[in-house]
């Protein structure tokens, strides 16, 4: 952070020059070009550093605009030079452009037709019909906890986990008052609700919070780290909170625990989390409330109840298949049920995390879905509970995919931050995020200005909703939740596709009440469903 004044060092030298040179030219009747050059360099750099729209000119004055000047110019050096405008890194330029487009209401139309080779294994597409439908309001939204005291009507699209302490406050700032614009939700990461997730008037209301709750039991822990209910009550039982979330792994570093060394817990960090300022904060890689699938929907249930019956699920991501297995035999056997799954894909994660999890820890999004779908299906549970999807999913037609594939919503994380002006710059870890996304840096998070960022979040929901809205339009379908795996369709090599409905293994109804394994299903299912135990998430070797 000691390094921030020099990013106006352009601007100073610009302001410098200029004082010099006029005062030359003053005494000398000469060398007024050079005071005009510098002073129009100057007036320029005072505009940047003023204006609300670009955080990267308010943080680097004259000098942001040497980048923008090769983004402009960048698809002809990418053309004969570098990569392709499609190759994803993890997010490709194409990508990037959408989000940006969208949520400043740009046009987001292409010419030319599309840059992918659709004949390269692994392309996909939805088949239209040839009677589409009308393409209705865009608002789509499905009942999360029905037969609950306090159901939640969520939005098809929402925020997904990312805490603030990951993220500056005016990223959160802008990401919730956003959602209360749209009227989607936003999940607050395991560093539990800051001050900045709540509304900034007393009078006013933020937006909707799923309020995740981690190993370290941020916002609703005792002195030792463990569970305090009382602490849980006083935020859950608050209006802004619509969901209960307890995190049991995220997509970035599944089954990794995490520290925050001491230096970075702020003021607002500890009072967020329930920490002391100062001292390393923990976040263990399990939890010590239980330690088994029982033990895990008893705490679902505890929770509920202490939440004054508000939708109460966990999120997760898949590892060992006998672990989520045992789970669903506690569903069986207990009766508890949670109101939702969010299953978070391995490609997923907004925060830094060692590369080896990053790229080989955790089943990638479209196998892990599948799993807990077709479990939920084999239980006869499919209906009662409802599944949250995330890692990847910036387009609407990341949405289809994932909702044809199982899935009931859809989170993003980076795709958000991009809304916010991210531009994948992959300096979230080092404190100098140059949009002021992943900062706690005051000088850099200044860059973002919230009002305008607010809009801009809830302009890229909107329109990537009604890009859904014609997607679905186009299939012949009214509503995101009639999508099957069967309007999906993948390219397998360079003359054979597949519909995903033939391609990727789906089992029947009630195939997993059996006393016997069924021989006829998935690998997976008949070598590890008679593992799991609802005692223990070990299995019996």
């Amino acid at each position: 952070m000691q390094d921030s004044p020099l990013r106006y060092l352009t601007l100073i030298i610009a302001g410098f020059i200029f004082i010099l040179s006029l005062a030359i030219a003053l005494l000398t009747h000469n060398g007024w070009w050079l005071a005009i050059l510098s002073g129009a360099m100057t007036a320029v750099g005072i505009a940047d550093v003023t204006q609300t729209k670009r955080s990267i000119l308010r943080n680097y004055p004259l000098l942001g605009h040497f980048r923008f000047f090769f983004e402009t110019i960048r698809p002809e050096i990418r053309q004969y030079f570098l990569e392709e405008d499609t190759e994803q890194n993890p997010f490709s330029r194409n990508q990037r452009s959408i989000v940006y487009q969208r949520a400043k209401q740009a046009l987001d139309k292409r010419p030319f037709g599309t840059q992918l080779d659709v004949y390269q294994a692994g392309y996909e597409w939805v088949n239209h019909s040839i009677s589409p439908a009308k393409v209705e309001p865009h608002d789509f939204r499905i009942t999360i906890g029905a037969d609950r005291p306090q159901p939640y009507s969520a939005s098809v699209f929402n925020i997904s986990a990312m805490s603030f302490g990951a993220l500056s406050a005016n990223a959160i700032r802008a990401l919730n008052q956003g959602a209360k614009k749209g009227k989607f939700m936003h999940d607050t990461g395991e560093g539990s609700i800051s001050r900045y997730h709540r509304p900034e008037q007393a009078d006013d209301s933020g937006g909707d919070l799923v309020w995740e709750i981690g190993s370290g039991y941020f916002g609703c822990r005792n002195p030792d780290g463990s569970f305090s209910e009382q602490k849980f009550i006083e935020n859950a039982t608050t209006a802004q909170v619509k969901l209960i979330e307890i995190k049991l792994s995220q997509g970035a570093k599944p089954g990794h625990g995490g520290v925050l060394p001491a230096a970075k817990v702020s003021q607002e960090i500890a009072e967020a989390r329930g920490v002391m300022m100062g001292v390393d904060c923990v976040s263990p890689s399990s939890h010590s409330a239980f330690d088994s699938p029982i033990g895990l929907l008893e705490f679902v249930e505890r929770l509920r109840n202490l939440s004054g019956g508000k939708p109460t699920g966990f999120k997760l991501a898949i590892g060992h298949p006998w672990e989520f297995f045992g789970i669903v035999k506690a569903m069986q056997q207990t009766g508890i049920l949670p109101d939702f799954i969010v299953v978070d894909g391995g490609e997923g994660g907004t925060g830094a995390a060692p590369v080896e999890f990053t790229d080989h820890v955790g089943m990638p999004l479209q196998e892990a879905l599948l799993l807990i779908h077709n479990s939920l299906v084999g239980a006869n549970l499919r209906d009662k509970i409802k599944i949250g999807a995330s890692g990847k999913i910036v387009t609407a037609f990341d949405i289809v995919r994932t909702l044809a594939l199982g899935a009931d919503w859809c989170n993003s994380a980076r795709g958000f931050m991009f809304a916010l002006g991210c531009i994948q710059s992959q300096s979230c870890h080092t404190g100098k995020c140059p949009t002021g996304v992943t900062t706690q840096d005051p000088l850099r998070q200044r860059a973002l200005v919230v009002p305008d960022k607010a809009e801009r979040v809830a302009h890229f929901h909107q329109n990537t909703l009604k890009a859904l809205a014609e997607l679905i339009a186009a299939v012949g379908l009214h509503h995101p939740s009639e999508l099957r795996p069967h309007h999906l369709v993948r390219r397998l090599s360079p003359n054979r596709v597949a519909l995903a409905s033939a391609l990727l293994e789906y089992i029947e109804p009630g195939s997993l009440l059996a006393d016997t394994t069924p021989a006829h299903l998935p690998e997976v299912f008949k070598t590890y469903w008679p593992l799991a135990r609802a005692e223990s998430f070990s299995s019996i070797q």
